[in-house]
């Protein structure tokens, strides 16, 4: 064999030997498609989680509830936060003019919201000026909680 011939050769081991076998895809593979699914379930589950409030926000627009509020406040962030992602449903007025901590908007001023948070229920008009627990609001609205 002339010396081009085995250098080839030798070559050539040398890319078949880098190259992974097809059994070495086939687990790559599998294992790509145990991550992908793993983290499908969990973010299933983070977004159930952080939406599991959607259908009573939903129930609280229904039956014409309002939230009054600040940007500022923090016991309207209190409020926001047991409601978590499902309170872009419930019907929520913002109060606060941003950067300015004495100002209110119109329509509060117009509806005499004088603290936060301020919720407002039918069919009555009866205002309250605290934070509710989601059982509360749930036994005063007759929303039922998930």
């Amino acid at each position: 064999m002339s010396q081009q011939r085995r250098e080839r050769r030798q070559q050539q081991h040398r890319e078949e030997a880098q190259k992974p076998a097809p059994r070495d895809r086939k687990r790559l593979a599998i294992y790509a498609g145990i991550i992908v699914g793993v983290l499908a379930v969990a973010g299933f589950f983070y977004y159930r989680d952080q939406h599991k409030y959607d259908a009573f926000a939903q129930c609280l627009t229904d039956r014409g509830v309002k939230m009054y509020g600040a940007w500022w406040c923090p016991h309207c962030q209190e409020q926001k936060e047991k409601f978590g992602a499902s309170f872009k449903k419930v019907p929520y007025t913002e109060c606060g003019i941003i950067g300015d901590l004495h100002g209110q908007n119109p329509q509060c001023k117009e509806d005499g919201i004088k603290h936060y948070p301020t919720w407002q229920f039918p069919p009555t008009g009866e205002r309250v000026e605290r934070v509710f627990d989601m059982q509360e609001l749930s036994d005063r609205t007759g929303c039922s909680l998930p």
